[in-house]
């Protein structure tokens, strides 16, 4: 679950809220009880044969060798344990990456150091990705630069995203509830804050949060207006995209940094790296390098004015 400043929070895959998550949690706990039970045999025989046949002074160990019957045995054994494991292994890929029958529900793009997410319906939001309870998505993974890999480990398996060789994976959340994952594949100075946030909503409660997506963002009011007006003017509209704010990236364009159409909505600033506050938005707005060092938001020498308006304008994207 998403915690205070900074959403740095402990990921397990032994807490599966999924279907698919739950199947891999089996496998490794099966095969942790399986290869546990034969380091307890190995390590028992090693003290019996160790204590049993030691060296003693004038006595020469008798040497066992021929026997069919112990020959057979430890080598059908070994193939029993692997059959049971190869078994096990089927069932949980069976379970947890069943064949894609189906265009993808959400498109997840990696990018240094955020997640951009794209809905068939043309919503589009980034870090955070809402999904409805109780069904199995297929999520289709890409890479806007290098790899990346995309894991939430309560919900489901990781994958990596590698630039121009699309994936899919299977996503499923049992409960409603905020999932938090992360990129699992070195990808630069700032991999370690990349993380995602899974919103699992009830079918009904997402279903009015995509519609709400795809609302332009609001009229600033006179108070935001200064601020509407620095973000078309200056270098942000290049690279981010508000709804109804107009700028060179369309809807389907390329997007370099993160949608803002509905930011104030969103928990995370910097993929995880700060809570959404006033505060903490006009620290990376005036120098983004001190907050995520290595992030390809420059500095644009913003002045106190210009910060507080901007900062007045992003508040109101609701």
């Amino acid at each position: 679950m998403v915690t205070g400043g900074g959403f740095l929070t402990a990921l397990s895959p032994f807490t599966p809220h999924s279907p698919q998550a739950a199947a891999i949690e089996s496998l490794f706990i099966a095969a942790l009880a399986i290869c546990g039970a034969v380091f307890v045999l190995v390590a028992a025989l090693i003290v019996v044969v160790a204590v049993r046949f030691r060296a003693r002074a004038g006595v020469d160990p008798v040497q066992v060798e021929g026997n069919s019957r112990l020959e057979v045995a430890w080598t059908i054994a070994p193939v029993l344990v692997l059959a049971a494991l190869l078994v096990l292994t089927t069932r949980a890929m069976d379970a947890s990456d069943p064949p894609v029958d189906r265009a993808p529900d959400v498109t997840i793009i990696g990018h240094q150091w955020w997640w951009e997410a794209r809905y068939p319906s043309g919503a589009v939001t980034a870090n955070e990705i809402h999904i409805p309870t109780g069904k199995a998505l297929v999520f289709r993974l890409e890479s806007a630069d290098v790899t990346h890999d995309f894991w939430v480990p309560e919900l489901g398996r990781k994958m990596d995203a590698t630039p121009g060789h699309p994936t899919t994976i299977w996503l499923e959340a049992d409960d409603a509830g905020t999932y938090v994952g992360t990129c699992a594949e070195y990808c630069g100075v700032q991999h370690a804050w990349m993380r995602i946030v899974v919103v699992a909503d009830p079918p009904e409660k997402f279903a009015a949060w995509e519609r709400h997506q795809l609302e332009p963002a609001a009229r600033p009011s006179a108070a935001a207006s200064d601020g509407a007006t620095l973000f078309r003017t200056m270098a942000c509209i290049g690279c981010h995209r508000i709804g109804g704010a107009g700028g060179p990236s369309g809807a389907d364009g390329p997007r370099f940094a993160p949608d803002l159409t509905h930011l104030a909505e969103r928990a995370t600033l910097g993929a995880g790296i700060l809570a959404n506050t006033p505060k903490n938005l006009a620290s990376w707005l005036k120098d983004p390098q001190s907050v995520k060092t290595g992030c390809h938001m420059p500095n644009t020498q913003l002045t106190e004015a210009q910060t507080a308006s901007l900062v007045a304008y992003f508040e109101a994207l609701r």
